[in-house]
C-alpha cells in the first residue's frame, strides 16, 4: 500500500521517528490510526447516550413530565 501525504504530515510522521517514541513511519501511521478507530468508537458512544437521553426526554414530555421550558430559561438566567 502506498499512501500519499502532504509535506507538513510527512514531516510531522518523520518528526515522530526521529522522537524515538516509533521505531518507524509505519508505528506512527498505526498508532495514528488506532487512536483514530478508539475517536470514532467513542463518537459512536456518546451518539448513542445522545439519543438514549433525547428518547427518554420525549417520552417524559409525551407523559408531561417534562419541564416548562420558559420557566426553566427564567430560572436559570435568574441564578448567572
Amino acid at each position: 500500500m502506498n499512501i500519499h501525504l502532504t509535506p507538513e504530515l510527512e514531516e510531522l510522521v518523520h518528526a515522530k521517528v526521529q522522537s524515538g517514541r516509533y521505531n518507524s513511519a509505519s508505528e506512527v501511521v498505526c498508532e495514528a490510526l488506532r487512536l483514530m478507530e478508539q475517536r470514532d468508537e467513542l463518537r459512536a458512544i456518546q451518539l448513542q447516550q445522545l439519543r438514549a437521553r433525547m428518547d427518554r426526554s420525549l417520552a417524559e414530555s409525551a407523559r408531561g413530565q417534562g419541564a416548562d421550558g420558559d420557566r426553566f430559561m427564567r430560572d436559570m438566567l435568574t441564578n448567572l
